[in-house]
């Protein structure tokens, strides 16, 4: 019970962020233009090195053998996602299949692993970031743009997720120590993951009138889905995996259970599809997330 009562402690800390975002647009403190290249400097800076900072541990065999398993669930968890998704939603609902396949595993997952079960959890959570970054701009772009040739493999190989992944690996495999003064440079910056994320949201809220957030019913059913109906098939998943990887199944969880990502929004943008809609569902989604995710933790904490 302590881990969900600290997880929700954590969720209400993101949701003050969230409003500090609303009210900084609201205010005209924060333009869209300025949001939009804090979300750059978050994707290009701050998750890579939040990525690379939970691979500065000493290698062991242990942790490679926990790190083989978070691989293997973060597969099984997404492709699992990816497929209740198609299931929910038809073909020409491209936003819905997006946002529910892929929950924002990078800005909000990867602080509140590292906030909740501690900085080891997040070695763990890395693999399903950066496989989830792959399927967006693989699966992702084809849902969205339903065109093939849009698939970009060039944009994988140079994705700042996917490089700082490998980045990672290689440190960890590596016997080799950064001077204490990166380390701490590091740390800095990785702690800015989840204020700066929750503070774009916050912006992406003010955008859009709040009544029509809690209007349509399509919104309602991706944040139902997105929220209820994948974590609780994702904790069954687990539960076939041995309990001593309570570590590991607990951290992918926490990541398959977060909202519907923010990169949906920047996806629709990219390809002029409905961004509103996008918008609507990841802010619909955040907030809820705040009840929902220590509800499912705590089930998963009981049965697994």
């Amino acid at each position: 019970m302590d881990i969900v009562l600290l997880l929700l402690k954590q969720n209400l800390i993101m949701f003050l962020y969230l409003l500090i975002g609303y009210f900084l647009f609201r205010k005209k403190l924060v333009s869209t233009q300025g949001s939009a290249d804090i979300g750059r400097m978050l994707l290009y800076v701050v998750m890579p090195i939040a990525i690379i900072k939970s691979y500065l541990v000493d290698f062991s065999m242990e942790k490679l053998e926990g790190l083989a398993v978070s691989f293997v669930l973060a597969i099984l968890s997404l492709l699992l996602a990816i497929v209740i998704a198609r299931l929910f939603f038809k073909k020409d609902s491209g936003i819905e299949r997006f946002g529910v396949a892929f929950s924002n595993a990078g800005f909000i997952g990867i602080p509140l692993v590292q906030m909740t079960l501690g900085e080891e959890a997040v070695f763990y959570v890395a693999s399903f970031v950066a496989l989830l970054n792959i399927l967006q701009w693989t699966y992702g772009v084809l849902v969205i743009t339903g065109d093939k040739s849009a698939i970009s493999f060039a944009k994988i190989r140079t994705n700042p997720i996917v490089l700082s992944f490998m980045a990672g690996i290689l440190l960890f495999f590596l016997p080799v120590s950064l001077p204490a003064a990166v380390t701490g440079i590091i740390g800095t910056i990785a702690s800015m993951n989840g204020p700066l994320a929750m503070i774009v949201l916050g912006v992406y809220l003010a955008q859009i009138p709040l009544k029509s957030l809690f209007t349509d019913k399509k919104v309602y059913l991706a944040t139902a889905v997105r929220l209820l109906v994948i974590p609780a098939l994702t904790i069954v998943l687990m539960m076939l995996f041995p309990d001593k990887y309570l570590m590991v199944k607990l951290t992918i969880l926490i990541a398959a259970s977060a909202p519907v990502g923010s990169n949906v929004a920047i996806f629709a943008q990219i390809y002029d599809k409905d961004y509103t809609q996008a918008v609507k569902e990841v802010c619909m989604s955040t907030l809820f997330c705040i009840i929902t995710l220590p509800i499912m933790l705590g089930i998963a904490n009981a049965v697994l």
